[in-house]
């Protein structure tokens, strides 16, 4: 195996029976966990996750198999959201978690997401071990005696304690009786359970995107392509429309009108819920270097601290748990409302939504009102193998760039999860902000 880092922002990620997402590096991936993760004598257990991609398949029976030769016994829960896994960690005195799932990429692309016995996400430090054993021929010398093996069970009733917890975000005594929500589950991890919760709570479930083929995964669907939902809450007249990605962890709201609401108006929805409801803890809110400059205005009028952490949700719980703050985002969707999960949880953020709307008696498209944003532009430029961030040429641009425009908001950075290089610009004045982010994927382009 290849020295390279494997763990970009959220796990290891790539294409399905390609380095590094193989059946073998899976085993060692959970043969070097399972080894880090025993602490002491008693039985070890980890809690294996995935969603609904046909190399879950895969994946899935390679880590069992790495997992059981090193003494650690496996518990397979089958398709269910990212945020499941922390969950049912806790619930089951588990020792770790992994997830089988590449997010909101295709379904020919797969990955790893491990978790530790809090439930939280592993720090750079934790990976880094990890990595270093999967790559050392020490790894073998962990492989226990016959007698010491793992044992694998499938446990029946994961989906129902994963869905009642979840029903614990919504207001007590309150319902969505009355309310008509579109909801698209991206052919992905949540297909069963999501339909099921919102159902339970009273609403009237309109349902795009829950037939997977092990194929169809975010497909022309969920938060990555929303204009499917969109277009079924304008047709069916609904309340609000509602999409999750491929492994639930992140969501994309529309309005009755079938109008798209930014990441940075979900989350200032949910923090003036929590603050109205003296919910919100540590007076404040932990965002990423993408959030809207609109959205820090104004949730510092609301009397609230603003902490930016760099992009990856993992990054913005790490910074909640130092602060003590229970709330924290991306505009991408990804919302952690810390005393239902660690990291984003689609559905979760969801609930808090809809429970602002009823409680407000409001309908969705006053959301958008709630503050401007300022003009943010974006740009995905793909490359090969070489990263042209690391051309000296293009790095003297970008800081020529920010050196020259000091007031606009300039963000250039390699994609944790594909061969991207993603260049965000946003200032008042919209068009220069055009005119720099031209600029900027001009040099890069250049040097591809």
């Amino acid at each position: 195996m290849s020295a390279k880092r494997l763990f970009g922002t959220d796990g290891i990620r790539g294409k399905a029976n390609k380095y590094p997402m193989t059946a073998e590096v899976a085993m060692k991936f959970a043969m070097a966990a399972g080894t880090i993760f025993k602490i002491d004598t008693h039985r070890h257990r980890v809690v294996i996750a995935k969603d609904t991609r046909l190399s879950g398949y895969l994946i899935e029976p390679a880590l069992t198999a790495g997992f059981i030769s090193v003494g650690i016994d496996v518990i397979l829960v089958g398709p269910m959201p990212t945020p499941a896994v922390p969950m049912l960690i806790r619930s089951l005195r588990a020792d770790l978690g992994v997830m089988i799932s590449a997010s909101h990429n295709p379904y020919y692309d797969n990955g790893l997401k491990l978790f530790g016995d809090n439930g939280f996400k592993l720090s750079d430090e934790i990976e880094n071990k990890v990595q270093d054993l999967m790559l050392s021929p020490e790894l073998q010398n962990h492989l226990v005696e016959p007698e010491e093996l793992g044992r694998a069970k499938r446990l029946e009733d994961a989906q129902g304690r994963y869905l009642e917890f979840v029903k614990t975000a919504f207001p007590k005594n309150k319902t969505l009786s009355g309310m008509r929500i579109v909801l698209d589950c991206a052919n992905g991890g949540a297909y069963k359970l999501a339909p099921t919760i919102f159902w339970e709570l009273g609403a009237e479930v309109i349902l795009i995107g829950c037939e997977p083929t092990g194929f169809n995964i975010n497909l022309d669907c969920g938060s990555t392509h929303p204009q499917s939902l969109c277009k079924k809450v304008v047709e069916t007249r609904a309340d609000m429309g509602i999409a999750l990605d491929g492994d639930a962890d992140r969501v994309v709201i529309c309005d009755e009108k079938g109008v798209i609401i930014s990441g940075d108006h979900v989350l200032a929805t949910i923090t003036k819920l929590l603050l109205e409801r003296n919910q919100l803890e540590g007076g404040g809110v932990v965002l990423t270097q993408m959030a809207n400059g609109g959205l820090e205005e104004y949730l510092m009028g609301l009397g609230l601290k603003v902490l930016r952490t760099k992009v990856g949700d993992r990054y913005v719980f790490e910074a909640m748990q130092q602060n003590n703050y229970n709330l924290g985002g991306e505009p991408s969707g990804h919302i952690i409302y810390s005393k239902y999960s660690s990291t984003g949880d689609g559905i979760v953020a969801a609930l808090q939504v809809l429970a602002y709307l009823l409680l407000s008696k409001s309908k969705a498209s006053e959301i958008h009102k709630m503050f401007p944003l300022y003009p943010q532009l974006h740009q995905n430029i793909p490359y090969g193998d070489s990263n042209p961030l690391e051309v000296d040429a293009v790095q003297k641009k970008i800081a020529d760039v920010k050196a020259e425009h000091e007031q606009v908001v300039i963000l250039v950075r390699k994609s944790g999860t594909e061969n991207l290089i993603r260049v965000m610009v946003e200032a008042k004045d919209e068009s220069l902000a055009k005119q720099l982010l031209a600029d900027i994927s001009a040099v890069i382009k250049n040097n591809l």
